[in-house]
């Protein structure tokens, strides 16, 4: 095949994995962010990502997910020291899991591809996990295949890699328009003025994308999620063995978190809700309103948690289709153009394959989820406003 050179905007999850692809499959790759790296406002920097194949009734993702793991494992063997931790992952509810809910139907999928979730009921959940308040959290299941990737540390040795591998990593290049002639897009143009020409761009920027490309904002919502850190007093009943990855009711609730972080010490609780429209250059800081109601959360799930100190918050955006789906497909007003985003909370538990569907878009091999993922303009927000799918 003849070698491109392709220019990739964004180094967050999706550019990074796409470059390291792109360079292994013989072209000269160009990847540019506005630094530094890992990005701090990036949706996939951070502390952790739960990594799991639980996605409700959806198949493909969760096959993906068989693959993705085994890719995660790999990694960890390549890597100066493991940064995925295979924890597993635990979803309790407040009441029976019924057919529909994101549980009932994660738990069911397990069970006909093959796996062994453990199914849980109140005495199970007091007696494996007791930070929970077992008596608001009544059923549920453990996967054991799963858990969490220190995202950022995962991002920085990745860029570390593409780096070794030749990828032209240009930091502090931050794009200011396309480099055009007609429909044909021959390379970017950044804010200090610098040409990058090339066979094909690849647009990566997460929650900037629709400000990149105006015609997607329609279909992409970039809403801002509260993120915190807190210290608990009794740090003995978040350690992973007792407290792994967790989605507490989470399609009622939005909050998932963490285990006991191994460096930081703290234990991550995040929601990801409706949440709330926020541009993505924006001043970002949690309200007062979002605090109480984390605390509210805290004093019913995990009392222990209730009143533990908070010693770091962010607020994460995630630039979501409105569908849940990612997006990886060319654009066909722009010749040359191929959009890979959809949100890294989301997307980033599949790195170890999503290069290799971003390569396939970009070189028009044939990749069954590109179906998924392909451009579909048509979707549009739901007619009523209800918590989000559980994407992180």
């Amino acid at each position: 095949m003849t070698s491109k050179s392709i220019i990739i905007v964004g180094a967050g999850i999706f550019g990074v994995t796409a470059a390291l692809e792109l360079k292994r499959r013989g072209n000269s790759v160009h990847l540019l962010d506005p630094g530094p790296l890992p990005h701090p406002l990036a949706e996939s920097t951070d502390i952790s990502k739960a990594i799991r194949m639980d996605y409700g009734p959806d198949e493909e993702y969760m096959a993906l997910m068989e693959t993705g793991l085994d890719g995660w494992r790999a990694w960890n063997k390549s890597w100066p020291v493991p940064l995925f931790h295979e924890v597993g992952v635990t979803f309790l509810t407040r009441g029976p899991m019924s057919v529909g809910d994101f549980e009932y139907e994660s738990y069911q999928l397990l069970l006909q591809r093959g796996h062994q979730p453990i199914r849980l009921d109140s005495t199970e959940i007091r007696r494996r996990f007791p930070a929970w308040n077992a008596d608001r959290y009544v059923d549920g299941y453990f996967n054991a295949k799963g858990g969490y990737a220190q995202s950022g540390k995962v991002v920085a040795q990745l860029i570390e890699e593409a780096r070794a591998a030749g990828v032209e990593v240009h930091e502090y290049q931050t794009f200011d328009h396309f480099l055009d002639s007609g429909s044909r897009v021959l390379g970017v143009v950044t804010r200090d003025g610098i040409e990058f020409r090339g066979d094909q761009v690849i647009v990566s920027a997460g929650a900037w994308v629709p400000f990149i490309i105006p015609s997607l904002a329609p279909v992409f919502r970039a809403n801002g999620m509260p993120v915190f850190h807190l210290k608990p007093a009794r740090p003995e009943l978040f350690r992973a063995e007792q407290f792994p990855v967790f989605g507490a009711d989470v399609s009622a609730t939005g909050y998932y978190g963490f285990p006991l972080h191994p460096t930081e010490l703290v234990v991550k609780v995040a929601n990801h809700g409706i949440g709330r429209q926020l541009n993505p250059s924006s001043e970002r800081a949690v309200t007062e309103v979002e605090t109480a109601q984390l605390r509210d959360f805290l004093a019913d799930t995990f009392p222990a948690l209730a009143d533990a100190a908070i010693v770091y918050t962010r607020v994460c955006i995630y630039c979501d289709t409105w569908d849940g789906h990612l997006w990886i497909a060319p654009d066909p007003q722009r010749e040359g153009v191929v959009v890979a985003t959809g949100g890294s909370g989301h997307a980033f538990k599949f790195a170890p394959v999503l290069g290799e569907i971003i390569a396939d878009a970009a070189e028009g091999k044939p990749n069954v989820l590109l179906k998924k993922f392909r451009w579909r303009p048509e979707i549009r927000p739901p007619k009523t406003e209800e918590a989000a799918r559980y994407q992180e």
